[in-house]
């Protein structure tokens, strides 16, 4: 499963140039319940991991010290006493969406202390540049340089690695591999950061250095922009030159290095490769030992990709992960990766990689913590998208692996479950906290629909919805007056849309759906009693609505293509859409028959938007315009004034009023000054009070933001790739 980002056409603000050594304020997120200095105690929603983990890193000296990095979702180090994942850069904030993919870790053997990261998730002109953060108390506070080029966490590739590395002779030396800058080099312990001469010349969309690891006292890096005949694996014995790997095994020319690991006690280091980057596109590999001290290469693939499976699939795939046992010479794990058909495995072999066993084959999988991970089927996968491998330094038997929606984990080598506590890495696109009924929350998220949260503090019992699965939610409304009717929309390979009459624990698919619904389904909403549904397909498609709950759909020409329907609370004939194209509100008297426009002028061409309507109320509406600010109509959209207690709102939710309030609290990511945050107001937006503070910021939240209708001052946030934040008074 991939995590898929929100695209932000924007770029970072305030990037400073390279080697600009910036001390950071904030430490890391507090475990749990710590509250935060704004008076709110900050917590995730438990949903169970949910996305990509791209690298895990034991300590080699420290028992019980290890840190993974996730594509979207950040980095963590693992509290060994309290069995969790405790989050180290939450502090980054909206300016710095980009940092929370994480392009790379390293640890110093002799400082255990020490700890850098390398972020930045894209390197498309709109991303901004990357970072590489660095601290001495294993990521509590952080020292940040910003670097003068940009990093790929979120692209392919992001499997790979590590690209980052202290090198064995210095510990103040550290070596950073980039994709399309070459090998960078810091001589401050990362505190600035130049370009060193590199024998392979970057390529502009390649891979660039995919990997970097110690040797003894040589440091080996992987290339992945070969042309087929060129070296891959170079190295450097001295530091300051580096010249190509002799000897390196044919047929691996025209591959990528993706991992690799060095036995100390036999001097040999163990390299996968793939005929792609990963994590997807891969359908051959090869597992290759290179003797350090002779020279001497050996192939030690445990299975060859090729040929059929029993259904007639090919059996395609390359390999990922790799991870030396540091007690046991010649024991080693490596992990298959893109092997859709017969599923990917991790082999462990104890004699240097003459034979190897599939640990999937015997492997007990207990999902009882995250039940989503059975996927609506009977039994969960032991996993794809496996590029990072963990072996415990200390205990042979202790593995972990990540894969496209957790982290697994063994202790007995065969018996395995999510090792995934403390890690939630869901980009979330939609919330509902219900008036009544047995859950508070309801989530849509990408890669992993739409989940019925009856417990904030544990993964849902029933999983995701299914009936049917989706990958991606693209819409989710409740009926106002009749809570227990909830409608969902997504992408989903046995229909795109289904309803629910008992709050969203179980589903029915709609019995038809419009055509557009199988290209291009987008966001639904139910009206306030039921009995009609709307339904967006994007700017190329008309929206259509159905009366009879998903039976039948009727085309409705005078509907803005494209935009998001949203009903009237109270009256069930009031529905409404905000056309971003000419910044035109439209509204309906009529249930959803016909659209007219109403209030003009407003902001246009800018899709990230939202219009809210206030609970209890009839035409109350909030339109929330980014950068242009927020604005109120308080006669069914027929004009709107601009509030002027905020400059900048991005997403705008409503929650349980005050006491001696009669206004819903009102919830806003925006900014009343120059930061933007998270804001409660409860008195209509006169005033506004900031409920996040600087170690609480998740990167973007501009999704959406709703409050608790039964408990006031509860507040549920949509993070990009750290699930969902929530926060209560303290």
């Amino acid at each position: 499963m991939r995590t898929l980002p929100i695209s932000r056409r924007a770029v970072l603000a305030g990037t400073a140039a390279a080697a600009a050594s910036l001390p950071l304020s904030q430490g890391r997120a507090q475990a749990a319940a710590t509250p935060a200095k704004s008076g709110y105690r900050w917590r995730n929603v438990v949903q169970g991991g949910t996305g990509f983990i791209t690298g895990v890193l034991f300590h080699p000296s420290v028992r019980g010290l290890a840190y993974l990095r996730t594509d979207i979702g950040g980095a963590y180090r693992w509290d060994d006493r309290a069995d969790r994942w405790i989050p180290l850069t939450d502090h980054l904030g909206w300016d710095d969406w980009n940092l929370l993919g994480v392009e790379a870790m390293a640890v110093d053997p002799a400082h255990p202390n020490r700890v850098y990261l390398s972020l930045g998730a894209y390197t498309q002109s709109w991303a901004g540049n990357g970072a590489v953060l660095r601290s001495d108390d294993r990521g509590t506070t952080w020292k940040r340089t910003d670097l003068s080029v940009q990093l790929g966490a979120n692209e392919d590739g992001r499997g790979c690695g590590e690209r980052l590395l202290v090198d064995p002779r210095d510990s103040d030396t550290v070596w950073l591999g980039t994709r399309h800058d070459g090998l960078l080099k810091s001589t401050d312990r990362g505190a600035t950061w130049q370009a060193v001469s590199f024998p392979a010349a970057p390529s502009a969309t390649g891979q660039g250095v995919t990997l970097l690891v110690a040797a003894g006292r040589s440091v080996y890096a992987g290339w992945g922009d070969s042309d087929g005949t060129s070296a891959n694996l170079y190295r450097t014995s001295d530091g300051a030159t580096w010249e190509a790997v002799p000897g390196q095994p044919a047929g691996t020319a025209a591959k990528v290095p993706i991992r690799a690991a060095y036995d100390r006690h036999t001097r040999e280091l163990y390299v996968t490769y793939a005929n792609a980057p990963g994590p997807n596109g891969q359908s051959d590999g090869s597992v290759h030992k290179l003797r350090t001290t002779s020279g001497k290469w050996t192939e030690v693939t445990p299975v060859k990709p090729g040929g059929t499976t029993a259904d007639g699939s090919a059996d395609s795939f390359g390999y990922g992960g790799v991870a030396v046992d540091a007690r046991r010479p010649g024991t080693l794990v490596v992990s298959t990766n893109n092997r859709w058909s017969l599923v990917d495995t991790l082999y462990r072999t104890t004699d240097g990689g003459r034979t190897w066993t599939s640990l999937k084959d015997t492997a007990v999988l207990d999902v009882s913590e995250t039940p989503y991970l059975k996927w609506g089927a009977d039994e969960p996968k032991f996993g794809w998208w496996i590029q990072a491998v963990g072996l415990d330094p200390f205990d042979s038997r202790n593995i972990v692996y990540g894969t496209g929606a957790t982290l697994y984990g063994t202790r007995d080598l065969k018996h395995f479950a999510p090792r995934i506590r403390g890690v939630e890495e869901a980009s979330v696109r939609q919330l509902i906290s219900p008036p009544t009924g047995r859950a508070h929350l309801l989530s849509g998220c990408g890669d992993i629909g739409v989940m019925y949260h009856q417990r904030l503090t544990a993964s849902p019992a029933r999983g995701m919805a299914s009936n049917p699965v989706f990958g991606t939610s693209t819409g989710l409304s409740l009926a106002t007056a009749e809570p227990s009717y909830v409608v969902r929309a997504g992408w989903g390979d046995h229909g795109n849309g289904a309803s629910s009459d008992d709050g969203g624990e179980t589903w029915t698919p709609f019995k038809t759906q419009p055509a557009p619904a199988r290209s291009a389904p987008g966001p639904i909403a139910t009206n306030a009693d039921a009995s009609v549904l709307l339904w967006s397909f994007g700017t190329a498609n008309p929206a259509y609505r159905s009366t009879d709950n998903g039976a039948t759909w009727t085309e409705i020409p005078t509907f803005p293509k494209g935009a998001a329907p949203v009903a009237d609370p109270l009256d069930p004939t009031r529905c409404y859409a905000f056309d971003t194209t000419t910044g035109t509100l439209f509204a309906s008297t009529d249930s959803g028959r016909t659209f007219t426009a109403r209030a003009t002028g407003l902001s246009s061409g800018d899709t990230e938007f939202q219009l809210a309507a206030a609970p209890g109320r009839t035409g109350d509406l909030w339109l929330s315009l980014k950068g242009n600010g927020l604005y109120r109509s308080t006669d069914g959209g027929a004009a709107f004034t601009r509030v002027s207690s905020c400059h900048a709102a991005h997403t705008l939710g409503f929650g349980k009023a005050a006491r001696g309030a009669s206004y819903p609290a009102l919830y806003m990511v925006g900014a009343t000054d120059a930061i933007t945050a998270v804001h409660r107001s409860d008195d209509e937006a006169k005033t506004w009070t900031r409920i996040n503070d600087d170690r609480h910021q998740w990167g973007w939240t501009g999704a959406a933001i709703t409050g608790d209708p039964r408990v006031y001052g509860r507040v549920y946030i949509a993070t990009n790739g750290r699930g969902v934040q929530y926060g209560e008074p303290a």
